[in-house]
């Protein structure tokens, strides 16, 4: 049996469509420019566009030094430019998630015909990017990434091997790979930042705002608005979700956005809300979920007379407190994405979780698939800088640059710094040839093509997709939208039912009062459980210093840690020790010649950590 048969039959039986998919004649390099050789020990070679894309003398050794020089030691190994396997072998020797990336599918084919590759085909964790944009490299690494660390906290970044013999086909192509992976990398840097920088924010919001969670519905009693019920008539019906972001495309649709509310339920963005009202609408929903008071001042010039009276806020319960004060139709809460909050709400009331990719757009376009729509409409989803503009005209980061602007310091300038600032690079655009975009963006970015490759029922069409192209969004003409049909009022009578039935379950004054019970005993609770693990970590930092001071013999020692031991089992068996190590800082280890004293050290640092951690919750509380 030839070696591309024998391959091909474990690639049928491991990866379910993938032979179908090397086998289409897309993505194909021509074959003229590919020629085959084998090294003095007989392994095969092939060199492409006159160049030998391994080692002629031992393909093999080079792979494995390529593999060693790389291998951080844990995480995924991520291979660009698949070439004969050799390196994708090696790499999965060593037991890690191996992702193989490839533009031309008919060089895996060759691979296939030279080299006997089924016992490497038959492992486990290999997972094949082959033609197209490469669009599942983000998914591809979340599941690679769960693989890596199911047994361990650690999330350590790919290690990339790039075949630049191949890769040189077509830089830019793996180039806009490279920048996936390396977003992808920097996500944990990106939330232990913003951990650092708004983690004392969202605990003072959310001790300020813990009562909403008594006093709100959450989302879950929203879901499936959209979707085909039995209306009126006894048809059925799914009506489909328009969603709007606040970058610059969102500007075409302004002569639409009438069109647009007779046929969608509509769903903003808090930073999109004022083109809107601007435009004479009130959306249907509109998202706030960031905790500065910056973003709140998004919600400016948009409460004028009844201008909100028809307008549902979705919160997070951490949001700037007085924006669940605005005269809004109705506030329901999405799940809290933090400790406090979800303390409380498991106690007194799940309100269901919607995704978060650390940009408002990407929980709204979850809260639309929540509503249940098979279509989602969107606008203003650039995540990039098409013409070199940032958002809509009016948004308020632009009317902020102009309102500051002066001689020595004109809007320009802002716009330049946030053109800058997120390291920009450019990269493929929905409408062709490319836009400028930065990490940040592309992060996001990320996030959606991973929940649409997730949710792939969900059809999602831009309108006048003008910036980053995602994976996922088909782009659509006005007339494609104008053509469907005309739903408000069966809109209108949906939510009205979906309130009727709120006000009826949530409010029914038993339930009522049997929740405010249930929130005082969580409140109660959350309170005595910080105050032990304050008490508890003071008297470890205590301990632990005292013991640095004093010269203990082995006995002593082995006292001191048993009594450390001690104290860390009663913060791990509190039920509010999450709420408490919510704003702990990592503490690294000492270094220090005596371990002893280095373990002290470190376990004075991680109990003034939490003591403090624990004083400041229930300094807000």
């Amino acid at each position: 049996m030839s070696f591309l048969n024998k391959n091909r039959m474990v690639l049928e039986k491991q990866y379910t469509g993938l032979w179908e998919a090397l086998s289409s004649d897309d993505s194909d390099f021509p074959p003229e420019n590919i020629k085959t050789e084998t090294t003095q020990d007989g392994e095969p070679l092939i060199c492409v566009n006159g160049i030998y894309i391994h080692s002629r003398r031992d393909p093999v050794r080079e792979a494995q030094r390529l593999v060693k020089a790389k291998d951080s030691g844990a995480g995924t190994f991520v291979i660009l430019g698949f070439g004969l396997g050799y390196a994708a072998q090696a790499a999965a020797e060593l037991g890690r998630p191996v992702i193989i990336v490839e533009k031309y599918k008919n060089l895996i084919v060759k691979a296939m015909e030279l080299r006997d590759l089924t016992d490497f085909l038959s492992k486990k964790n290999i997972i094949f990017i082959a033609g197209g944009t490469g669009e599942g490299i983000m998914n591809a690494l979340a599941v690679a990434g769960e693989l890596c660390h199911e047994n361990t906290d650690e999330k350590p970044s790919p290690s990339i091997i790039a075949n630049r013999a191949l890769t040189g086909l077509d830089e830019q192509w793996y180039k806009n790979i490279e920048n996936k992976i390396l977003t992808w990398a920097m996500r944990d840097d990106v939330n232990a930042a913003t951990l650092k920088r708004f983690g004392k924010r969202w605990v003072r919001n959310l001790s300020r705002n813990m009562s909403a969670i008594r006093d709100y519905p959450g989302v879950s009693r929203l879901t499936g608005l959209a979707s085909g019920v039995c209306n009126k008539n006894g048809s059925s019906e799914n009506i489909p979700v328009f969603l709007a972001a606040a970058g610059p495309s969102l500007d075409k649709t302004g002569s639409l956005l009438n069109d647009i509310h007779k046929r969608c339920i509509t769903v903003a963005v808090d930073t999109s809300l004022r083109f809107f009202t601007t435009n004479g609408i009130q959306p249907d929903f509109v998202l706030s979920v960031d905790p500065q008071f910056w973003n709140s001042r998004h919600l400016d010039r948009c409460i004028c007379g009844n201008s909100l009276s028809k307008t549902v806020l979705i919160a997070e319960s951490a949001v700037f407190p007085p924006v669940l004060n605005l005269p809004f139709r109705k506030i329901f809460l999405c799940g809290s994405l933090f400790p406090l909050g979800t303390f409380i709400e498991k106690q007194v009331d799940p309100k269901g979780r919607l995704g978060a990719g650390g940009s408002v757009a990407t929980t709204a376009w979850d809260f639309a698939r929540i509503l249940g729509a098979e279509e989602i409409w969107i606008a203003g989803l650039d995540l990039s800088f098409p013409g070199l503009k940032t958002h809509f005209r009016g948004a308020r980061f632009e009317e902020n640059a102009a309102s500051q602007s002066c001689r020595m310091n004109p809007a320009e300038t802002w716009v330049v710094r946030a053109l800058r600032d997120g390291e920009p690079f450019k990269a493929k655009s929905a409408s062709g040839g490319q836009v400028l975009t930065d990490r940040r963006l592309s992060l996001y970015a990320a996030w959606f093509e991973n929940q649409f490759s997730k949710y792939q029922k969900v059809r999602n069409y831009g309108l006048f997709n003008d910036g980053l192209s995602i994976a996922g969004i088909e782009s659509k003409d006005p007339q494609d939208f104008l053509a469907l049909p005309e739903s408000r009022e069966e809109i209108n009578r949906r939510m009205e039912e979906a309130f009727l039935k709120t006000e009826t379950d949530f409010y029914e004054p038993e339930e009522t009062g049997k929740r405010f019970q249930r929130y005082d005993n969580a409140v109660s609770v959350l309170k005595s459980g910080l105050e032990k693990i304050k008490n508890a970590a003071i008297e470890g930092a205590s301990a632990a210093r005292n013991a640095l001071r004093s010269g203990l013999n082995p006995s002593q020692q082995n006292k001191i840690i048993k009594d450390l031991d001690y104290i860390t089992q009663r913060i791990e068996n509190s039920e509010v020790k999450e709420v408490a190590g919510f704003l702990f800082p990592a503490a690294e280890r000492e270094e220090d010649k005596d371990a002893f004293r280095a373990y002290l050290k470190y376990s004075q640092k991680l109990f003034s950590f939490l003591a403090e951690a624990a004083d400041f919750n229930l300094k807000y509380l």
